[in-house]
């Protein structure tokens, strides 16, 4: 059966069309009967965790298959729980009796198996709203990976950070006070002492096998030399740069049964790798009959939406302890105090985000809308042969250089006018003094997306005109595009002159300067805009211009709008070159636009076209009937 959600998102619909008699006769463990509760709605849950319940139980039913070689063992999950029933809570100092959603966590990661009984999820993300105990969790998952995992072995390494030493300092803290009163209890006080376990300040280590846990801080970022078999990053929702964070997973590539933990709550910046690999697990766990992130698991527990703010019987969705009968009325009031505080002091993002886990887009004044930016991805889209209109945003200083395409085309259900957008940027790094220094200061991986970009070949770093024109020609004809339009930004310097003009001379090609003032910008900005809200835009996958489109906000006037930015590090190139682009695009569909209107067909034309045109009798803006006589 081929089940693929990403379109109707019908989960409930989907899941009661299916027979799950065997598997509900076979398997009576914590974690199952959790995924049953959440989809039969005796447990209140959002969308996301009814997927992942929706996977667990599909899994289930497809496990030792020939494209499925993981299955599911009942026993290694049991032992992490048997394991948290005598970790002692820091706050109380005596065990805390896990909830339901709790033990579907630790079940997930460490029930599935791969063939040879190694941990099927290599890469998992934890996400909840604040104060629901996730570190408490986490420190449970350390301690027992690092006491009864490393059994027998020898020379491990053992990871827990956050964001800053004092945030890392907390969880790392947490993991010492629980192994402080857990090695009082037998039998682990004899393994304890057997391994000679030492609780030093920064790292726990064994004497014995040299097994160490380190807290290492994101700032400190030295991951670089260690192969982590556990690695647990808490809020890693906060940074901003998959750099250092590679570092950990490629030191995990020959570990065995390793594992790396992503934990955080949603962050103000929507286009952190963090939220980026929580949509990537997303729409895998949607995609059921697609194999392509099976050792990925994504627990999010989020709001559905917005409006859920005003609607508290829902907020179990994202804070799961509600469901702790003898707390609920307690954390409720808290949340709904947290609430109105908010909205009265116009913060109210701030709730949405940390208390209720919901990606917001950037900021109030944002240009568009996260969501609609998200939900706009057409990587099967197909440009070559189509009609194109083209903006060109010249850098300066340390701004990328963007060339905006814009491919019009019709729905093919509804034949309704669409506009398909994509961007290729040149990025300078002088400023910044090297390519690295760039990545880390812009918060993008570059080299990471070649597709989307192309790193300066200058020998300074700085942005080399003949390499976009070149590039540019080189695009143009590869994918046999039909240029309508170039718009651009000559404020750019005199290199933006040296490539109009070279395009001129080579090219039919309609250009035209664009004043880069609202009255010239306000309309293709807000048609943008209006577009991206009405589902009438669509892009490919590109980090570069999604990271553009969020950053972007609205400059306003007494004439209307414009896309600025609030600092210089936030890039929004593309989003100019764009602009530009749909300074006409936005008419292509409209029997004045330039497409359509026969004047500007000399304009478009080559020398060699213009001359043809002219010594042809039967041609011409008259139009056929002029000549017929």
């Amino acid at each position: 059966m081929k089940i693929d959600l990403t379109q109707t998102h019908d989960v409930e619909g989907t899941y009661q069309s299916i027979d799950w008699a065997d598997i509900k006769n076979k398997y009576y463990d914590p974690g199952t009967k959790y995924a049953f509760d959440v989809l039969d709605e005796k447990i209140q849950a959002g969308y996301t965790m009814k997927l992942a319940c929706f996977r667990h139980l599909r899994d289930l039913q497809r496990q030792n298959s020939k494209d499925f070689p993981f299955h599911y063992d009942i026993n290694s999950a049991d032992k992490l729980l048997k394991f948290a029933s005598i970790s002692p809570n820091v706050d109380t100092g005596e065990p805390t009796k896990l909830m339901a959603w709790q033990k579907f966590i630790f079940c997930q990661m460490m029930g599935w198996r791969d063939k040879d009984n190694n941990k099927r999820f290599t890469r998992v993300i934890v996400s909840v709203a604040r104060g629901q105990g996730k570190t408490y969790l986490m420190a449970i998952l350390v301690a027992y990976s690092f006491l009864i995992e490393s059994l027998e072995l020898e020379n491990q390494d053992y990871l827990v950070a956050s964001i800053n030493y004092k945030q890392t300092m907390k969880i790392f803290g947490y993991i010492k006070s629980m192994l402080r009163k857990v090695i009082q209890i037998e039998p682990f006080k004899s393994l304890a002492k057997d391994a000679q376990l030492e609780l030093q300040s920064e790292q726990i280590i064994e004497k014995k096998t040299n097994n160490i846990l380190r807290a290492i801080s994101h700032e400190a970022g030295q991951y670089d030399s260690y192969h982590f078999r556990t690695a647990v990053f808490d809020e890693i929702g906060e940074v901003n740069t998959r750099k250092r964070i590679s570092k950990i997973i490629s030191g995990q590539v020959k570990v065995k049964n390793h594992q790396f933990v992503q934990i955080s709550t949603a962050y103000p910046d929507p286009t952190v790798p963090f939220h980026e690999d929580e949509r990537m697990v997303i729409q895998a766990m949607e995609q059921d009959f697609k194999r392509d992130a099976d050792s990925y698991l994504g627990l999010i527990w989020s709001q559905d939406s917005n409006d859920e703010v005003y609607k508290p019987k829902t907020w179990n969705k994202s804070n799961p302890l509600l469901d702790l009968k003898n707390q609920r009325e307690t954390l409720l009031k808290g949340l709904k105090d947290k609430r109105d505080n908010d909205l009265l002091t116009g913060n109210i993002a701030d709730f949405q985000n940390k208390n209720l886990n919901l990606w917001l887009k950037q900021s109030t004044a944002s240009y568009l809308n996260l969501k609609d930016v998200e939900n706009s991805i057409d990587d099967d889209f197909k440009i070559d042969g189509r009609q194109v209109y083209i903006g060109f945003d010249y850098s300066m200083f340390s701004d990328n250089t963007a060339i905006g395409f814009v491919y019009p085309y019709e729905d093919e259900e509804t034949g309704d006018p669409r506009w398909h957008i994509a961007q290729h940027s040149f990025i300078p790094w002088q400023q910044a003094g090297s390519i690295e220094a760039k990545e880390k200061q812009d918060g993008i991986a570059y080299r990471t997306y070649p597709k989307y970009c192309t790193i300066t070949a200058h020998p300074q770093g700085i942005i080399n005109p003949e390499q976009i024109y070149r590039w540019l020609l080189d695009y143009v004809e590869k994918h046999r595009l039909k240029v309508v339009f170039f718009g651009y930004d000559r404020f750019g310097s005199y290199q933006v002159k040296n490539i109009t003009e070279s395009l001129n001379a080579n090219t039919g090609w309609l250009i035209q300067d664009i004043a880069q003032r609202t009255s010239e910008l306000a309309n293709p900005t807000k048609f943008l805009q209006e577009s991206f809200a009405t589902g009438k835009i669509t892009r490919f996958n590109d980090p570069i211009l999604e990271k553009a489109l969020l950053n972007a906000v609205i400059k306003e006037d007494k004439i209307g709008i414009q896309v600025d930015k609030d600092k210089a590090t936030l890039k929004i190139d593309a989003v100019d070159a764009l602009i530009d682009a749909f300074y006409q695009a936005m008419y292509h569909f409209e029997d004045y636009g330039i497409i359509n209107d026969k004047s500007h067909e000399v304009e478009r034309m080559t020398q060699k076209q213009v001359l043809d045109w002219f010594n042809n009798p039967k041609s011409g803006l008259l139009g056929d009937d002029y000549y017929s006589d």
